[in-house]
């Protein structure tokens, strides 16, 4: 690999939890990234491999997998590095690719309504970041807040700027775009985006005029608009009767199966709270600390045995049991098979 083609790949600057122990995502949105990055010429094999799943894994649509995109762009970069894979990727990526929330931004009024759509109803997504609408200045601000990589960073202000414009018909445009990272050689970006490109900046999005900000959209349908806010409020509502309590446990069994320490008291403790207000909380969540960590186990296990290199008593280990048996005997009831019959089904064996 040459020296250019390794400081593309470390310029991506792709970052998963701590420990590189990444939690699940629905299928859908990993086979966007795939989808997209087929269209442009890359090996899908080698990226479902480097994701740790299955074609049979990414034909349910309904189903979750690793969350292991990172690990699937620095593939992507390591075969073909190439400068700007983010805006490249957000042109292949049409609308509906994300379903409920490309819809319900398409048929607003106007572009500032469907700006404060996605906004609203990001976290249907399970986006791992946010979006802000500074509409009371002028000229209108669009904030990505959270972002830390620069291929998503890309991706989601070129997606914008790409959707609009078609949505728009051509009429859109941003006033200059703003990237906390630097791109490098943003000429070769600027006629993609349509406008300036500011680099090393404080914040991260996009700027647009007044007048942009109320251009309408050619889709726009409020009765169909109508329909897909009562679905998305929802889905918004079963989200927040989880408590937060369960995402922050989910987070902290991810990081610490690997260790081997799943015990609550030690993870209480690493949550700051005692083991009987963690035990209270989750049961004002509708869970228990057991149901959490069983799920969280799953899921693991699922990315673990995709990895041929790991035996199945190993992947029992890196989830914290006792004993191989008591993996096994956990894994049928999850599956209805052993881990071997699983692997045997589900990794192409060489």
């Amino acid at each position: 690999m040459t020296a250019d083609a390794k400081k593309l790949i470390n310029s991506a600057n792709l970052q998963g939890p701590a420990g590189d122990v990444f939690p699940s995502q629905p299928v859908a949105t990993l086979r966007v990234f795939l989808t997209a990055l087929g269209r442009l010429g890359y090996d899908l094999q080698a990226l479902r491999n480097a994701a740790g799943v299955t074609e049979d894994q990414l034909e349910n649509p309904e189903g979750r997998v690793p969350c292991n995109i990172p690990a699937v762009i620095c593939e992507a970069m390591r075969r073909d590095p190439s400068k700007h894979l983010g805006v490249k990727v957000a042109a292949q990526t049409p609308i509906g690719a994300f379903r409920l929330l490309d819809y319900l931004i398409v048929t607003c009024e106007t572009v500032g309504e469907g700006m404060h759509q996605l906004a609203r109803y990001l976290r249907l997504s399970e986006a791992p970041f946010s979006v802000e609408i500074r509409d009371e200045e002028d000229p209108i601000r669009i904030v990505y807040l959270g972002i830390k990589d620069s291929f998503l960073a890309e991706f989601e202000v070129a997606l914008t700027i790409f959707h609009l414009r078609g949505e728009t018909e051509s009429s859109f445009h941003a006033e200059y775009v703003s990237f906390t990272h630097d791109p490098g050689d943003v000429a070769e970006i600027e006629p993609s985006l349509g406008c300036p490109v500011r680099t090393k900046a404080a914040w991260l999005g996009l700027v647009v005029s007044p007048a942009t900000w109320q251009l309408p959209l050619r889709r726009r349908d409020p009765v169909l608009h109508s329909v897909l806010r009562r679905n998305a409020d929802e889905l918004a509502s079963r989200l927040a009767d989880e408590d937060a309590v369960v995402h922050d446990l989910r987070r902290m069994l991810t990081n610490r199966l690997r260790q081997g320490d799943s015990d609550i008291a030690t993870v209480a403790r690493s949550m700051a709270s005692s083991v009987r207000s963690l035990q209270r909380r989750l049961a004002a969540a509708g869970t228990s600390y057991q149901e959490v960590l069983d799920g969280t186990r799953r899921e693991a296990a699922d990315q673990y045995l995709s990895d041929v290199a790991l035996s199945t008593s190993e992947v029992a280990y890196l989830l914290g049991y006792s004993e191989p048996a008591a993996f096994h005997r956990a894994f049928k009831r999850w599956h209805g098979s052993t881990p071997h019959e699983y692997r045997l089904r589900r990794v192409p064996q060489r």
